[in-house]
């Protein structure tokens, strides 16, 4: 990994190792926005970061070396070896080589385990822009104020709430099911530190006790949430490329990195639809 502390912040040669439309835009994560010069702002873990790219090279905005090394390096899992397991997907399958070659600069983001939960409570039967629309209203409805931006609502906040309470964020049937999450998180009967190393049935099992909580958002919670790089979401949309792309393979059959896999072919399906109106 090769960066620099410059004047504008640390100055990252990233090609091809991240590229932030294929990160950012790839609906793992809903709370940054593309700005008209084609910056990247938004927040994560309490601090907010406008980030750019050009020639090969992310700069982070005015972030310090301490700063990069404790919060943005593990959020964008700059410390993973993507290729090395390009390489090994490049092994298993043509179809499998060609959908990481398409994007080798998507990071499985290490986002707040919470956050990641309940954008992916709200993510039920939704697109990409309203889930970002339904983020952005319940943070500045319940979450703390920051320098123009607003931290995500804590559980014990959340657990507060009715469905009358949550109404301006507009979240419809979904509004239930975050309360529930927050109380089930809040009085320990969902207990997020331990998913990060129950084995993957017990942490599915844990988090579908929460009403609404299905398989889906489970594993996305999972993967995005926890970093469990074996978890594999799997709607509609996926059970069709995995048929088209990788016909009799299973998810399991992918190993340990099956969740990089996953995000790799939901990209290239998602930009090659063409693949699917046979």
């Amino acid at each position: 990994m090769k960066y620099i502390e410059s004047s504008r912040g640390i100055e990252f040669s990233s090609s091809p190792e991240l590229d932030l439309q294929q990160t950012l835009d790839c609906g793992q994560c809903f709370r940054w926005q593309v700005l008209p010069g084609g910056e990247y702002r938004g927040i994560a873990f309490g601090q907010k970061l406008t980030i750019t790219e050009q020639n090969g090279t992310v700069l982070f905005h005015g972030v310090t070396a301490t700063e990069f090394e404790s919060i943005w390096i593990p959020y964008f899992d700059l410390d993973f070896d993507y290729a090395t397991v390009r390489e090994s997907f490049a092994e298993m399958h043509p179809a499998l080589k060609e959908a990481a070659r398409f994007a080798p600069g998507i990071r499985l983001l290490q986002q707040d385990p919470w956050e990641a939960l309940c954008s992916f409570i709200l993510s039920q039967n939704n697109n990409i822009p309203r889930i970002k629309g339904l983020v952005d209203r319940l943070c500045q409805l319940l979450g703390e104020q920051r320098d123009g931006f607003y931290d995500f609502p804590t559980a014990e906040r959340l657990a507060e709430q009715t469905i009358d309470t949550l109404a301006p964020v507009r979240s419809g049937f979904r509004a239930k099911y975050l309360i529930d999450a927050a109380q089930k998180v809040v009085d320990g009967t969902v207990n997020l530190n331990a998913l990060y190393h129950l084995p993957m049935d017990q942490a599915r099992q844990s988090l579908t006790q929460i009403y609404g909580v299905g398989d889906k958002v489970a594993e996305c919670a999972l993967l995005y949430g926890f970093h469990r790089l074996e978890a594999f979401p799997m709607d509609v949309w996926m059970k069709r490329a995995m048929a088209v792309l990788l016909p009799g393979y299973s998810p399991e059959q992918l190993g340990p990195y099956a969740g990089v896999a996953q995000q790799y072919l939901f990209h290239y399906s998602r930009c090659n639809a063409e693949l699917f109106t046979a």
